[in-house]
């Protein structure tokens, strides 16, 4: 298992209106990430989250996570509500099946994501049958929708869009230019 991960997996929480965060939850430096788990770039975010991001900030930054299922991507919005249902089983899994998903894109097709998340399920220990009854659940649907709205009343329309204490950063940014913004956002709430 990646070290990263691991690290990562003990700072996760998640809050009453069911919100994923990674790294110190209760910091005032939040980097609100909206997030298409079938888009390349939020894949490559994914990845500096994992292998610079949190490594230097997890003990001292929320990294909070929205989903922002973008209508020409058809698979993303079931794979959003799959995570929603996961986030209420097991919070490290369900980081990993944000991970894998977006690590698997060039494999997960809209006639079988479905396959794909019941083995994701299987190889981790979940079960399977009720990841995919969550998939038709109203009330998941109804969370990642309202993540949505939120992004679109925010201006959002691309993604990955990071907001480091509401500074955005969207689509292809460098691990530098957002590590500026999280550094002043620390400096600011007087955060070594």
């Amino acid at each position: 298992m990646n070290p990263v991960f691991v690290a990562a997996v003990f700072a996760i929480s998640m809050s009453a209106q069911q919100r994923l965060v990674e790294g110190k939850a209760e910091s005032p430096v939040r980097v609100l990430i909206f997030e298409d788990l079938q888009c390349s770039d939020c894949a490559v975010f994914r990845a500096m989250l994992d292998e610079k991001l949190l490594p230097k900030y997890g003990g001292k930054v929320a990294f909070e996570h929205r989903d922002f299922p973008l209508a020409k991507h058809a698979w993303a919005r079931p794979a959003a509500i799959a995570a929603r249902y996961l986030q209420t089983v097991d919070l490290a899994k369900a980081v990993k099946f944000r991970q894998q998903a977006m690590m698997s894109q060039s494999e997960i097709n809209p006639e079988n994501f479905q396959a794909w998340l019941a083995k994701f399920c299987e190889a981790n220990g979940l079960d399977s049958g009720k990841a995919l009854a969550a998939l038709q659940d109203p009330k998941l649907e109804a969370l990642v929708q309202k993540d949505f709205e939120d992004g679109v009343a925010r201006g959002i329309a691309h993604t990955p869009t990071a907001l480091v204490n509401g500074a955005p950063y969207i689509e292809t940014f460098t691990v530098e230019e957002i590590s500026k913004g999280i550094d002043a956002a620390l400096k600011e709430n007087r955060i070594q």
